[in-house]
C-alpha cells in the first residue's frame, strides 16, 4: 500500500509549513520532552509538564514545605483552592471569581455536586426523580448516577447516542419532563470528541426545571467554556489534560452563585465548615465555595497549575482553540489519506465546530495496534470497541509530530508484505 493520495514527503513539507507559521509555536519549547522524537498523542488524557514545574516542585519543597512547614498554610495554603479556583475559572471556564474550587478528585466532586443538586430539585419537589445521563458517557459519570439514584431513591433516564457522535438538544428534549431532577452532560465526549451545545442544553434543562451539571474534563484548557454566560448550574473537571496539572492533581468544581447557600453537599468535612479551626461539636457549613471542600487541600497537587495557568492566560483561550481546531483537522485529512484504504473510518466529528481536541480513529485492530505504537514511541491511547485516540494539546503538539506519528499508525496498520 503506497502513500498516494497524500505522499509522506508532501505531508511533511506541509507539516513543516504549518509549523514555521504557527502562532504559538514558540510556547511548545516550554514542556518537558517535546523536543524528543517520542510523538505524544495523549495529551487529552495525561498532559506534558512544564520545564518551569520541575524548578517549581524543588523550590515549594526548600523554601515553601521545608522553609515555612506549618506555616505554610498561614501564610498561603488555606486559600490556595479559591485563589487558584478563581483563576482557573477565569482563565479556562468563563466564570466570575467566587465559584470555583479545587480539591478532592473528579469522582468525588462530582459525587458531591450530583447528589446535593438531586436531593436539592428533590426536596422542593418529591415527583422529580430522574437523573439524566447518556449511555456513552464516561463510566465514572454513569456508575455515580446508578449509585446516587439507587442511594436516594431515584432513577436513571437514559439516553442513547451513537458513538462518534454525542448529545444534541433533541436527544435531549426526548427525555426531559416532570419527572427530571438533574442533567449530567459531558461538553466533549470523552470517546468521540463530539462537543455539545452546551448553551442550548442548559436552557434546554432549566426550562423542563430540573439543574444541569457538565463535565469538563476534555473541556478545560482545550476549548472555549463560558459557565456563566452560558447560565452553567455546576460543572466539575480535572486538571491533569489540558492543564498540565500532572499525574492524579486534584479536579475543580465549579458552583453559580445562586445556588451555593441552598446546596448541601453531602461529605461534611472539617475544611468545608463555617470556622476551620472552631472544632465544634456540630457541622456548620462555610459560606461560598468553602462548603464544597471537605478534606485538607492537596497543596503539592496544585503546584503544576500554578505554572500552567499564566501560560494559559498569556496566550488565551481563543488561541488555543483555532490551533486544537487546525491539529485535529490535520489527523482527519491525514486519516482519509492514508488509513481510509486500511478500513479506518474516523469516529469522531468531522464538522470541527463540533469536535473538541481529540480524534477517534476506529478499527478492529486498533488494540494491538496501540501496543505496537506504544514500542516504538508513539503514544495514543485505546477505548473500545476498537478506538485510537489521537489526543492533542495545543501547546506542546507540532504538526510535524503528527505526521510522523500518522505515519506510524499506517505501518502498524499494514500486513508485513505491504511494507
Amino acid at each position: 500500500m503506497s502513500r498516494d493520495l497524500l505522499p509522506l514527503a508532501d505531508a511533511r513539507a506541509e507539516a513543516s509549513t504549518l509549523d514555521a507559521t504557527d502562532a504559538l509555536r514558540e510556547h511548545r519549547a516550554l514542556f518537558v520532552g517535546a523536543e524528543s522524537p517520542l510523538v505524544y498523542f495523549d495529551g487529552n488524557s495525561l498532559g506534558r509538564p512544564l520545564r518551569a514545574t520541575a524548578d517549581a516542585l524543588g523550590t515549594f519543597v526548600r523554601d515553601e514545605w521545608g522553609g515555612r512547614l506549618i506555616r505554610g498554610w498561614d501564610e498561603r495554603w488555606m486559600d490556595e483552592p479559591f485563589t487558584l479556583g478563581d483563576r482557573l475559572g477565569t482563565v479556562a471556564l468563563g466564570a466570575a471569581p467566587g465559584q470555583t474550587v479545587i480539591g478532592d478528585s473528579t469522582t468525588v466532586l462530582l459525587y458531591k455536586l450530583l447528589r446535593a443538586a438531586f436531593d436539592h430539585v428533590h426536596g422542593a419537589d418529591p415527583a422529580r426523580v430522574e437523573i439524566v445521563v447518556d449511555r456513552d458517557n464516561f463510566p465514572t459519570d454513569r456508575f455515580l448516577v446508578e449509585g446516587i439514584a439507587r442511594e436516594r431513591g431515584g432513577r436513571v433516564r437514559w439516553i442513547d447516542v451513537p458513538r462518534d457522535g454525542g448529545v444534541t438538544a433533541s436527544d435531549l428534549s426526548s427525555v426531559l419532563g416532570a419527572s427530571t431532577a438533574v442533567v449530567l452532560l459531558s461538553h466533549v465526549a470523552y470517546r468521540s470528541g463530539h462537543m455539545a451545545d452546551a448553551a442550548a442544553l442548559t436552557t434546554l434543562a432549566h426550562d423542563a426545571g430540573a439543574l444541569i451539571v457538565w463535565d469538563l474534563c476534555h473541556s478545560a484548557g482545550a476549548v472555549a467554556v463560558q459557565a456563566d454566560a452560558w447560565g452553567f448550574d455546576l460543572a466539575v473537571g480535572c486538571t491533569y489534560k489540558y492543564l498540565n496539572g500532572g499525574p492524579g492533581s486534584p479536579a475543580f468544581a465549579y458552583v453559580a452563585t445562586a445556588l451555593q447557600e441552598s446546596l448541601t453537599q453531602p461529605i461534611q468535612g472539617w475544611m468545608g465548615a463555617a470556622d476551620v479551626f472552631a472544632m465544634g461539636p456540630t457541622y456548620a457549613p462555610g459560606a461560598g465555595m468553602r462548603r464544597f471542600l471537605s478534606g485538607t487541600p492537596p497543596i503539592t497537587g496544585m503546584l503544576a497549575l500554578r505554572d500552567m495557568l499564566p501560560l494559559l492566560e498569556e496566550v488565551g483561550i481563543d488561541a488555543v482553540r483555532a490551533k486544537s481546531v487546525a491539529l485535529t483537522s490535520f489527523v482527519v485529512r491525514l486519516a482519509d489519506a492514508w488509513l481510509a484504504p486500511l478500513g479506518v473510518e474516523v469516529a469522531s466529528p468531522r464538522d470541527a465546530a463540533v469536535r473538541g481536541g481529540h480524534v477517534t480513529l476506529s478499527h478492529a485492530a486498533m488494540r494491538d495496534v496501540t501496543a505496537r505504537l506504544w514500542e516504538r514511541d508513539v503514544i495514543p491511547d485505546y477505548r473500545d470497541p476498537g478506538g485510537l485516540r489521537i489526543g492533542l494539546s495545543p501547546l506542546s503538539t507540532s504538526f510535524a509530530e503528527i505526521v510522523e506519528g500518522m505515519a506510524a499508525v499506517t505501518d502498524a496498520l499494514r500486513a508485513p508484505g505491504d511494507r
